[in-house]
């Protein structure tokens, strides 16, 4: 009855699905240096890198010019197919090449903007990650917003912190009218949302193999004032953060 009730309201207010987020902050701006610092390129700089996540290819191609060399990691043929044709004709193709595969050489840096929130399993991305890198390889990565963001819940956040007040049932109930896949949890959506908060992230990066070298919570610009360790969850924009893997494996802080 409650599930009902919601879906009758999610129908009412927002009818015909359309989300507050959009990618008009990036349109004429380096999402690299925007999510991830104004000085991202220089440590790319000569440097072998992994997109893990590369979508169509527009930030391995931007590190290409600088890196010794891309590689684009995408599940999705079609968009590694677009990021080839941009390699080719921004003039980077021998240095930035992609697929569905990870290369079988490892690197010196993993970039990962966007995704932290969407893995099904960040646990064992974590680990996928950790043997992708060299010895002392760094994971430099962007994601968000996290789930208590007021538009964490993505698509779901018809309204600030929609996805909190209404049940996953009538949210999922209120897509199926739009995007006809089949999906019934949040985590079967195209992309997929695995509910990432803060705290979590932490905890998953403590029982891996990675080592937490940098954690920046990046507050909502009109929340800035209450921002502090314990209002971090809602007031937070996006997370900044730097893993690495040891030089020595066996001496990882907290491995013992």
């Amino acid at each position: 009855m409650l599930t009902a009730l919601q879906y009758r309201i999610l129908r009412r207010i927002a009818p015909a699905g359309a989300s507050r987020m959009t990618g008009a902050a990036y349109a004429s701006a380096s999402k690299l240096q925007i999510l991830l610092g104004a000085d991202l390129l220089e440590r790319v700089r000569g440097k072998d890198v992994l997109d893990f996540g590369c979508g169509y290819g527009v930030e391995a191609v931007e590190m290409a010019r600088v890196a010794r060399s891309v590689f684009g990691l995408d599940i999705l043929p079609k968009s590694l197919e677009r990021a080839r044709e941009l390699a080719q004709k921004e003039g980077v193709a021998n240095r930035c090449t992609f697929g569905t595969v990870p290369p079988v050489d490892r690197v010196d840096t993993i970039i990962s903007l966007d995704s932290f929130e969407h893995f099904g399993r960040p646990d064992d991305i974590l680990r996928t990650m950790h043997e992708l890198l060299r010895p002392g390889g760094q994971v430099i990565a962007s994601f968000g917003p996290t789930w208590y963001h007021p538009l964490g819940g993505h698509l779901f956040s018809v309204f600030p912190w929609a996805h909190l007040v209404f049940s996953e049932r009538a949210l999922v109930r209120w897509r199926s009218d739009i995007r006809a896949d089949g999906a019934t949890r949040f985590s079967e959506v195209e992309g997929g949302l695995n509910q990432m908060t803060i705290g979590r992230f932490e905890r998953l990066v403590a029982a891996s193999p990675l080592r937490l070298v940098h954690l920046e919570a990046v507050p909502i610009r009109k929340f800035r004032p209450i921002a502090n360790r314990l209002t971090r969850e809602f007031t937070t924009s996006i997370v900044r953060c730097v893993l690495e893997r040891p030089a020595r494996d066996d001496v990882k802080e907290g491995s013992r």
